[in-house]
């Protein structure tokens, strides 16, 4: 895992955030269904980040 930043695995694998979702009513699937859906409709807009996003993106090198 690199420092600051983690994968969705590990947040969903994390003991606190299991606790949260069970408490909640939720399963790891749910949170890996909810995204999924919430990128495609993202991807169907095209929508264009706002400037400090892309910044922050170029910045840790996630975006190309």
């Amino acid at each position: 895992m690199t420092e600051g930043a983690r994968t969705l695995d590990e947040l969903l694998d994390d003991p606190t955030i299991q606790l949260v979702m069970a408490r909640d009513g939720w399963q790891a699937d749910d949170v890996r269904l909810l995204l999924e859906q919430a990128r495609d409709r993202a991807a169907e807009r095209e929508i264009i980040p706002p400037a400090h996003v892309i910044k922050t993106c170029l910045m840790q090198r996630l975006c190309l």
